[in-house]
């Protein structure tokens, strides 16, 4: 396994890091309001009333019930989803999965639980959530609202994933305190802002998540979504004020649950400094595990070889116990 030498960047991925030097990297310091900015919205999340409404999906598959799920978060905004069910088993534990600045447009078939009740939200703005005048496209998407931090898009995708716990809850009670989450870059970083805040939430699953270390983020070249706040960044220089609050290391430094992250030695979209900020921010007295992959948003040679092992991982992680 190596990280790969042909790439068409006129940057270098690995941002000349070494291992050793990513596993050094450390979470900036805090913003003295940030607990107290996000428990607030938390308690305002948890007094939304969710109203589930569950339908027939287009959708089938020989292991999943398929649901099409809308619920509401907060602002009113409608939350678009889907919604697995095991046809095998009753349901022992809940799971929600973010996705990518993407978008998604259908669940993953082969998410490796059993016994699990999965749902698959998309975040406001994003595919079945999509709403004018939110743009759908990550480079004007993560800079819906970023002058003002209580309105920042960042934001009620947080609180979009706090409402699809509640959701879960809500159709299944005896699954309070049993919901992992899950979520892939844009998702990851969602995930890690959220999870230190809701106890509901047992374990988390993070895939080189994006967000971490913001004075980082906005300095180092990248294909992804930090590109266009680097270029807003130019004409207005405060906008670290609102993305201090946003810092997914910083929040990763609260996280008090069992934690996978898989991070990558390479990656043009997510800077693997800042994945790592993320993942060494986590205590170390709690029960954490690191995978690290020889790259992300790439394809690479030996690419199915280290996600299968780390299936294998996510298998046993959100084991229904």
């Amino acid at each position: 396994m190596s990280i790969p030498t042909d790439y068409p960047f006129d940057f270098d991925p690995t941002y000349g890091f070494g291992v050793d030097q990513l596993r050094a990297i450390r979470p900036p310091r805090a913003p003295s309001n940030f607990d107290a900015f996000w428990r607030a919205r938390h308690v305002a999340a948890l007094g939304v009333d969710p109203q589930p409404q569950l339908g027939e999906s287009g959708s089938s598959h020989p292991n999943w019930h398929v649901h099409d799920v809308i619920y509401t978060s907060t602002g009113d905004f409608r939350i678009g989803g889907w919604l697995l069910l095991p046809r095998e088993g009753r349901v022992r534990r809940g799971l929600v999965v973010g996705h990518g600045y993407g978008g998604r447009d259908q669940p993953d078939f082969d998410i490796p639980v059993e016994e699990t009740a999965v749902l698959f939200p998309c975040f406001r703005g994003l595919s079945r959530s999509s709403r004018p005048p939110i743009s759908s496209d990550p480079a004007w998407h993560v800079l819906d609202g970023i002058d003002k931090p209580e309105r920042y898009i960042l934001g009620g995708c947080v609180e979009d994933l706090w409402l699809a716990v509640s959701v879960l809850i809500r159709l299944y009670p005896e699954l309070d305190g049993r919901v992992g989450y899950a979520g892939l870059s844009f998702g990851g970083g969602i995930g890690a802002l959220a999870i230190p805040f809701d106890q509901r939430i047992d374990r988390g699953h993070l895939t080189v998540p994006t967000f971490g270390n913001m004075p980082l983020w906005l300095t180092l070249p990248t294909v992804g979504s930090g590109h266009s706040v680097q270029a807003y960044r130019k004409t207005h220089a405060d906008v670290i004020e609102t993305l201090s609050l946003f810092d997914a290391a910083t929040a990763a430094a609260r996280i008090r649950v069992p934690m996978l992250l898989a991070v990558a030695r390479f990656d043009p979209a997510v800077a693997p400094p800042c994945q790592f900020s993320i993942a060494n921010a986590l205590p170390t007295s709690n029960h954490h595990e690191t995978v690290i992959l020889d790259a992300g948003h790439f394809d690479y040679p030996g690419s199915e070889e280290q996600h299968a092992l780390l299936s294998e991982k996510v298998r046993r992680f959100f084991r229904a116990t």
